[in-house]
């Protein structure tokens, strides 16, 4: 087998169509035309191509997952999940995240870190809600409790401001059920009984 032509593709500057006997084979990037040194009128077997492809491939699954991490940061395995459930191929993915590991593109303690500030900032959540999302996120115990840390007098603060907004739509509740409901409704927000029974007792007794 011989490749006939390689022609620049029309949409993308940087890719190339590789023909083969007078016939389309493939497309690829300029970066692997040259890694692998194709040119025209040169000797090819399948097994050369094959290499080619896989290459190709795993280029591809590189390119995706650089595009995913580019909107936020994301967990390793954030990271994993969205490649598994594109059908990427196993090896495949695990090279791409070690890609992006390598590259400090993927880094389970710098996500941590935002997602941490992000909850607490913006969604006002507490340490142990924080600590479970991170969890199901995939970041460890060990980096959980490296950058977690857990202030009581802040977490304070912001739970007694939920509550004050919050307590007025149980206005028509009883005593009791102002307490079950405020105190549901904080600790669903991740924070821990101490800080709970001190925002109930500051602000319904």
């Amino acid at each position: 087998m011989k490749i006939t032509k390689i022609e620049t593709q029309k949409r993308r500057q940087d890719r190339v169509n590789i023909y083969i006997d007078d016939r389309f084979a493939f497309g690829l990037t300029d970066t692997l035309r040259y890694k692998y040194d194709l040119f025209k009128d040169k000797e090819v077997s399948q097994e050369f191509i094959d290499d080619v492809l896989n290459a190709e491939e795993q280029n591809k699954v590189i390119e995706y997952t650089l595009k995913f991490l580019s909107y936020r940061e994301r967990s390793q395995k954030e990271v994993y999940d969205r490649l598994k459930i594109r059908g990427y191929d196993e090896d495949k993915i695990n090279n791409a995240i070690n890609y992006c590991l390598d590259k400090n593109y993927i880094n389970d303690t710098r996500f941590a870190e935002t997602f941490i500030q992000e909850k607490t900032e913006i969604n006002k959540l507490g340490s142990y809600r924080i600590k479970q999302e991170l969890s199901i996120k995939g970041i460890s115990r060990e980096i959980i409790e490296e950058v977690l840390e857990p202030d009581y007098e802040q977490e304070l603060e912001m739970a007694t401001e939920l509550a004050l907004k919050k307590v007025s739509s149980y206005k028509n509740d009883n005593r009791y059920a102002q307490y079950r409901k405020l105190g549901g409704y904080l600790q669903r927000r991740g924070y821990n009984f101490d800080i709970v029974r001190e925002v109930l007792e500051n602000i319904l007794d």
